[in-house]
């Protein structure tokens, strides 16, 4: 089973937080990481640090449980690093109060506005290899949770029958995915995307390019359908896929939301 390798968590105090983000390789590596997981030699890339000293501040963010990591499906000599945007939720929360008790922020999930739809509805195409499982689970919990204001679709690479795990953790959910079909990737390959989402390790490295301005990112994520065959172990998989899913789909919500000229704005520092 692949899972998220996280260190011993220290127990980090609100000036110990600030003290992370200070520095700017450290901030430089989070903020790549907001926008995709990634393996170190794409950081150290992307930030134009050497390895070791990448690999010193990942370590310091791990022992933080702001980062955590996990063995490529697609090689397992490369490991994925990601940021866990809850914990830092949490500790960016708990400055003010140990400032001042006064100083309270709180993370609000995006508003969708009553009444009024976007001129343009953002779009996000999830893809994965059998689109069984991990895209149209992605999928459907993008629609339910941004209340239709995003579109959403998803596509494998080598697509097969929905798998039964699937229907059912989404079913304790609310959302009925069984009448849902399979599609491949290629009948995507001339429509046009804000985000281009893999959840697999391998498509990652065969992933097309789409036209128009989409903006790839990885969420790397084991197969739940390959973790074990049949029983309760199996769907235990399923489980904690939704569940990750269901963390990080809020910040992309919110990312969307957000007017383009300020994301491109942002993205851009």
């Amino acid at each position: 089973m692949l899972v998220w390798m996280v260190t011993d968590v220290e127990s980090v105090s609100p000036s110990r937080f600030l003290q992370l983000l200070a520095d700017e390789q450290r901030w430089r590596l989070l903020r790549e990481l907001t926008r995709s997981d990634r393996k170190v030699s794409e950081l150290t890339e992307l930030v134009g640090i050497p390895q070791n000293l990448a690999s010193y501040h990942l370590a310091s963010l791990r022992n933080a449980g702001i980062v955590s990591a996990r063995r490529s499906s697609a090689d397992r000599r490369d490991t994925y690093y990601r940021i866990d945007l809850r914990r830092c939720a949490d500790l960016l929360c708990a400055v003010g109060p140990a400032l001042q008790t006064g100083l309270r922020l709180d993370v609000a999930r995006p508003r969708i506005a009553v009444g009024r739809a976007p001129r343009r509805k953002p779009s996000v195409l999830f893809l994965c290899t059998g689109n069984s499982a991990r895209s149209q689970i992605a999928e459907a919990l993008l629609e339910h949770h941004s209340g239709g204001t995003i579109r959403a679709r998803s596509a494998g690479s080598h697509p097969k029958a929905l798998h039964p795990s699937a229907v059912r953790v989404m079913a304790e959910r609310g959302i009925d995915i069984s009448t849902c079909t399979t599609k491949h990737m290629d009948r995507f390959r001339q429509r046009r995307f804000d985000r281009v989402i893999t959840l697999c390790d391998k498509v990652r490295e065969i992933c097309p390019q789409f036209p128009g301005p989409a903006t790839n990112a990885h969420w790397s994520m084991p197969d739940p359908a390959s973790e074990c065959a049949t029983g309760e172990v199996s769907y235990a998989a399923f489980k904690h896929t939704a569940e990750e899913l269901e963390w990080r789909i809020p910040f992309l919500i919110g990312e969307l939301m957000v007017p383009r000229e300020r994301r491109t704005s942002n993205e851009s520092q």
